[in-house]
């Protein structure tokens, strides 16, 4: 629910304004508001919130797998392989955002470190999230570097980093346009021709994913996401955890409005300065859900079926919102300002709040969990649940 909060801006605009409200969807009034909340309360904590549960649930899956007496690898790389395709599938025939096939391939080499002791699993998270910081900041150094626009080379650094932090080409921007809001072979063709690919994103965020998808599965080890822990304790570290990170990532944000979006500013409030204070965030964002979700209230229980169903509504989200902005549907793309579109959220939100408990009350699994179960496994899976 986090994550389509984070992609709205990505299904609906050009691939710049994902950053930069420059690019499209409007930087001033509303807009100007709702970015900042979108920045310091979403971007990139929900995808860095699914990332430290992706590396839970494999556990789940491999320990699953040892107590059955399988092979945790076999299981887990037919998972990581099934994952890998449809994750393919949708970034070619639906929508340029696609995470899965990344979390495939970062997953299969998660697998390595499945049976190594919490505190070994945090310490190489910690090493790796170093590590693409020292990354971010060679990037940000060839940024600053090209500011000046004196030669060739810096000019085309300059527009490349446009063409993700700041305001691009018009001619980059009409290819956004009628290739993302095309028609559905267009959207495929332009995808295609824009070099695209599970591969691209690899080199880019992959240290950050594996470090995260570890510290995951040592809060999965250590009991943290499994509810282990006192009320207490999860209090504290909600507390300690989200109270600083908000506060700097309110004076990120402010600062970058100060800067006038400015694209050096806008890489580092989005990129380099979030790399050390993101996972924190991410720990306190996890350590507020468990202490609320302990109530299992009726609220706690549809939002549980929308998690056992997240794969269908992950996916389904793209239809949906794809449905909404291409060519091949109603046709909206890069028409609607970014404020406007946060009100497709509680429609989305209801959806599925509505349907995933009353799926699961019938079914054992989501119809795309299914998909994704059967497919792994080589062997039609039972779906039905049996009548009482």
């Amino acid at each position: 629910m986090g994550i389509l909060l984070a992609n709205l801006p990505a299904f609906a605009l050009p691939e710049a304004a994902y950053f930069s409200p420059l690019a499209a969807g409007g930087s001033t009034g509303w807009n100007r508001v709702v970015w900042l909340a979108n920045y310091v309360l979403v971007e990139g904590k929900m995808r860095g919130l699914f990332t430290f549960l992706f590396g839970a649930s494999m556990l789940v899956v491999v320990d699953a797998a040892d107590a059955a007496g399988n092979s945790a690898a076999a299981v887990h790389l037919r998972r990581m392989a099934t994952l890998f395709l449809i994750g393919c599938l949708h970034l070619y025939l639906l929508w340029w955002g696609d995470i899965l096939s990344h979390y495939a391939l970062v997953g299969s080499a998660a697998f390595m470190f499945a049976r190594l002791r919490a505190r070994w699993l945090i310490a190489l998270g910690i090493v790796l999230l170093t590590l693409q910081f020292l990354d971010d900041v060679a990037l940000g150094s060839l940024l600053t570097q090209s500011a000046a626009r004196d030669t060739a080379g810096h000019i085309a650094t300059w527009r490349g980093f446009a063409e993700a932090f700041g305001v691009p080409d018009a001619d980059v921007l009409r290819a956004d346009i009628a290739g993302i809001g095309g028609g559905f072979l267009d959207g495929i063709a332009y995808r295609w021709a824009h070099e695209s690919s599970p591969f691209t994103v690899l080199p880019l965020i992959g240290l950050q994913t594996l470090g995260m998808m570890l510290l995951g599965m040592a809060g999965h080890r250590t009991g943290f996401l499994t509810g282990d822990w006192t009320p207490r304790r999860y209090a504290l570290i909600a507390t300690f955890c989200l109270v600083p990170t908000l506060l700097v990532y309110t004076a990120l944000g402010l600062s970058t409005i100060a800067h006038q979006f400015d694209q050096r500013w806008v890489f580092f409030g989005s990129i380099l300065a979030s790399e050390p204070i993101r996972p924190v965030m991410v720990v306190g964002y996890a350590a507020l859900l468990m202490l609320v979700m302990r109530r299992h209230g009726p609220i706690t229980r549809r939002l549980a079926a929308v998690g056992r169903t997240a794969f269908t509504n992950y996916l389904g989200t793209t239809v949906m919102m794809t449905f909404v902005f291409s060519g091949w549907g109603l046709g909206q793309f890069a028409t609607w300002s970014r404020a406007s579109l946060y009100w497709l959220a509680p429609l989305a939100w209801a959806i599925m709040l509505l349907w995933s408990p009353w799926w699961l009350a019938r079914y054992r699994y989501g119809p795309l969990e299914w998909v994704w179960r059967t497919i792994a496994r080589g062997r039609c899976q039972p779906l039905r649940r049996p009548a009482a």
